[in-house]
């Protein structure tokens, strides 16, 4: 561990062994739970590098998920205003708690214990965490969805899901969540984090983004976005038309529809299908749509955020919505 230490040239010796005793004293007290993603980064330079990247100013609020035993944030608390650190296991936030306590930063640190994703958050600037994998999508998505988003969010990921969010059209990884949050932000790969990296080593490699929220935000609806794309993406290798011949799916259009008509409250356009089978004209609809766009016949895979927009809006112009 000396060797280590020594390599530490960010925050001193004295904070090296700090962690290394901190990361013995929580093996002998319990051990680490991989069910809950408690796999802990041990490497100080990794560690530091994460923080760098996030670029915090004297004045930030940050955000962070899976504190663990705190390699990372007491770096963050070195330069952020106020941490605030929501973490699920209270044996990690107790030992969080005495690994600040008595030190010059311990009034900068707030913990939220609980489940991030049932936690109501409250305002911060920039979001840093060792993500728990299984929570990779839902956290990805509750930062794009906050009421005011993150100036910046740097999140470890496993390797495939992190490539996952950085794929292009035409890329064998591209798929609905590269679509869908590259809509939203800008996400782009930082660095590459071997296994060996964390105590217990995960099974699987991991990777560091960096995801910037677009600001404005496009104007589109969130759910109408996602619900088109929950549909062309269902097989991304066939075609969009085959998408839309699901029977679950035509029945869940021709319900929207049918509140669609509702609320135009319009003589005419409930004239245009009195005495028809709404089913039929929403099959009808769906077919015209995709011969105009020339898209029915294009895999969502080979498919840019243009050819969604363009596909969203011509379904607009008919009346059939997909939230």
């Amino acid at each position: 561990m000396g060797k280590a230490v020594k390599q530490n040239k960010y925050s001193g010796s004295s904070n090296g062994n700090a962690q290394v005793a901190a990361e013995k004293h929580m093996q002998s007290v319990f051990k680490f739970n991989t069910d809950l993603g408690q796999h802990i980064l041990k490497n100080p330079l990794i560690a530091q590098g994460i923080v760098d990247k996030a670029n915090i100013k004297p004045s930030d609020i940050v955000l962070e998920v899976g504190p663990g035993t705190g390699n990372l944030t007491v770096r963050i608390l070195e330069q952020a205003r106020r941490v605030v650190a929501v973490e699920m296991d209270p044996r990690m936030g107790a030992e969080l708690t005495k690994r600040v306590h008595g030190t010059p930063v311990e009034k900068k640190l707030e913990i939220m214990l609980g489940d991030f994703m049932k936690t109501e958050l409250p305002y911060f600037d920039i979001c840093i965490s060792n993500t728990p994998y299984q929570i990779s999508s839902p956290l990805v998505f509750k930062l794009i969805n906050q009421p005011k988003p993150p100036r910046v969010s740097i999140l470890m990921f496993q390797r495939e899901f992190a490539l996952r969010l950085i794929a292009r059209p035409g890329d064998s990884l591209y798929c609905r969540l590269s679509a869908n949050v590259q809509m939203w932000a800008n996400v782009t790969h930082i660095m590459k984090v071997g296994k060996n990296n964390f105590r217990p080593p995960p099974q699987v490699e991991s990777s560091v983004v960096r995801i910037e929220i677009k600001n404005p935000r496009p104007k589109v609806d969130y759910n109408e976005w996602d619900g088109l794309l929950r549909i062309v993406f269902v097989r991304k290798n066939r075609t969009i038309a085959a998408g839309f011949k699901s029977s679950s799916v035509l029945e869940i259009l021709e319900k929207n529809y049918k509140t669609y008509l509702a609320t135009m409250d319009s003589d005419a356009m409930m004239d245009d299908v009195k005495d028809k089978n709404t089913l039929e004209i929403v099959k009808q609809k769906i077919e015209q749509v995709l011969t105009d766009t020339s898209l029915g016949e294009k895999r969502a895979g080979k498919c840019d955020q243009n050819d969604f927009l363009k596909l969203l809006y011509a379904f607009h112009q008919v009346g059939i919505h997909f939230a």
